[in-house]
C-alpha cells in the first residue's frame, strides 16, 4: 500500500512540475470569451495544448495569441458548433496539428429566454441544438480517437450544465431542458467508454459572472441563424451592495457569484489526473446555492 501511495504521489507531483495536463491536447468550445477563454488559458497555463473553438474566429485567434504569449501552445478553430461539418472540421485540424486528443471540453451555447406560454419553436430548438445536439455529434466524431483500448493516458470528456438544469428557471424552459439532458448523456458516456479509460464528467455551474449573467439592458447580443438573440437577464441588479448581497446572491451562502476564472479552476480539476477515479459526476460550482 505504501509503494503504491508513493506511486501516485509521485506521478502527480512529476505532473504538476510540468503542469497537470502537460503534453495533453483538449478542445474547448466557445472559448473565446467567459468561463471557456479562463479554462483555455487555464489548460494552456497547466501544459495543455489548447484548441480554441468559437463563432467568431477572430475572438478565437486573439486567446491563441494571449496563449502563444505567455508560452503556451494553442490554435484557433472557428465556426459554429451546430453545423453539420464542425464535427469533423475541428477534429480534422487537432489531429493534423498534434496527432491525439486527450480532452473535449463542450462548453458552446447561449441563452435564449422567453416564458413557457411564449416561446416559439425556434427559440426551443436552437437551445437543444447547440447545448445538447452539438455535443453529442462532436463526441461521436471523436470515437476513433477515444475509444482506444489500452490507452493509458488521461482522457476526459467535460460537458457543461447548469443550476437551471437541476432545478429548473422561470423563464428557462428551453435551456433547464438541455441542461437536464446533458446529465443523463454524460452518464451514459462513462458507461460506455469507461473501458477505454475515457472519464466523462458535468459540471452544474451557478451564478457566475459573465456576459449571459449581466444587465441585458447592457445590449450583448449574439446571431443566430441571422436573428439577433439578446443574452443577459433583464435589470439584473448589481453584483454587490453597500449592504453585501444583493439579489440572487441571497440565496448563495458565499454570499456572491463566481468569476470565470473560478469556474474555470472547477474544469481544470475534472480534466486532470486529480480526479483520475471521477467519472459519471456531476459536480455543482454554486457557491452553496440550492443545498
Amino acid at each position: 500500500m505504501a509503494d503504491r501511495l508513493s506511486q501516485i504521489s509521485g506521478h502527480l507531483t512529476n505532473s504538476h512540475s510540468r503542469g497537470l495536463l502537460a503534453d495533453e491536447v483538449a478542445i474547448i468550445t466557445g472559448a473565446a470569451q467567459g468561463i471557456r477563454r479562463s479554462a483555455a488559458l487555464l489548460f494552456a497555463k497547466e501544459g495543455a495544448k489548447v484548441v480554441v473553438s468559437d463563432l467568431d474566429e477572430k475572438k478565437a485567434q486573439a486567446v491563441v495569441d494571449e496563449i502563444k504569449s505567455q508560452g503556451g501552445d494553442a490554435i484557433a478553430v472557428g465556426g459554429d458548433v451546430g453545423a453539420e461539418d464542425f464535427p469533423q472540421k475541428i477534429l480534422d485540424a487537432t489531429i493534423a496539428k498534434y496527432g491525439k486528443l486527450n480532452h473535449i471540453v463542450n462548453n458552446a451555447g447561449f441563452t435564449f429566454d422567453k416564458m413557457l406560454h411564449t416561446m416559439p419553436d425556434d427559440a426551443f430548438d436552437v437551445i437543444m441544438k447547440i447545448h445538447v445536439r452539438a455535443p453529442f455529434r462532436l463526441i461521436r466524431a471523436a470515437a476513433p480517437y477515444m475509444r482506444v483500448k489500452g490507452n493509458t493516458e488521461n482522457r476526459s470528456i467535460i460537458n457543461v450544465s447548469s443550476t437551471s438544469g437541476l432545478h429548473g428557471n422561470v423563464g428557462q424552459l428551453n435551456y433547464a431542458a438541455a441542461k437536464s439532458a446533458i446529465t443523463g448523456f454524460t452518464k451514459t458516456i462513462a458507461k460506455e467508454w469507461g473501458i477505454f479509460n475515457v472519464r466523462a464528467n458535468t459540471i452544474a455551474f451557478g451564478l457566475v459572472h459573465t456576459r449571459l449573467t449581466a444587465a441585458k439592458e447592457a445590449g450583448a447580443v449574439i446571431e443566430i441563424d441571422g436573428k439577433k438573440v439578446a443574452l443577459g437577464i433583464p435589470s439584473a441588479p448589481p453584483t454587490t451592495s453597500s449592504k453585501g448581497a444583493v439579489g440572487p446572491q441571497r440565496s448563495i451562502p458565499l454570499g456572491r457569484g463566481a468569476s470565470a476564472d473560478e469556474a474555470a479552476n472547477a474544469m481544470l480539476f475534472l480534466a486532470s489526473p486529480l480526479a483520475s477515479y471521477v467519472t459519471g459526476h456531476t459536480l455543482e460550482v454554486t457557491g452553496g446555492a440550492g443545498i
